[in-house]
Order: C-alpha cells, then sequence, then structure tokens
C-alpha cells in the first residue's frame, strides 16, 4: 500500500490494516526504524500502580514456590485433579 508522507510528518494507517488489527483512537503505537525499515507496533501501556502490584504478587508467588507452600504442576491434569480435590 502506498502512504504520502503529509505535514507534520504525519502519515495515514489504512482502514483495514486498523480494521484486522482492532485498532482504536487513542491506542499507543511504537514507532521505530530498523535498518531502513519503519516499524509500528501497538503497544499496551499500563499504570505504574498495577505494575507494581503484579510485580509484588510474582515475588510472593516465588518465595512460595522457593519454601514449599505453593503447588507447582506437572501439567494441567495434576492442576485440575488439585482443583477438583480443593
Amino acid at each position: 500500500m502506498l502512504a504520502v508522507l503529509k505535514p507534520q510528518s504525519q502519515v495515514t494507517i489504512p482502514s483495514n490494516i486498523i480494521s484486522s488489527l482492532g485498532l482504536k483512537e487513542g491506542d499507543k503505537l511504537d514507532i521505530s526504524e530498523d535498518n531502513g525499515t519503519i516499524r509500528i507496533m501497538p503497544i499496551a501501556v499500563y499504570p505504574k500502580a498495577y505494575l507494581n502490584e503484579l510485580q509484588a504478587e510474582i515475588a510472593t508467588l516465588k518465595e512460595n514456590i522457593k519454601n514449599g507452600k505453593q503447588p507447582v504442576f506437572d501439567n494441567l491434569d495434576s492442576l485440575f485433579e488439585h482443583l477438583e480435590e480443593s
């Protein structure tokens, strides 16, 4: 597809690409250059507080696994058996 660079370095992304990726106004896009190719990639941005909560939860789970307090399953069947027993 051919696009034209407009004033203020603007480019319109074709609507069929917008639709196929499920993008909407306000979505964040990471734009980078790689060996002469312009790459545009949709990204998700999360609030810092949410990321801090996730990091704390992961740290707790790792500590529980290390101390044997967190069950670890080798496969889904083992997990479902454990859940049925609970």
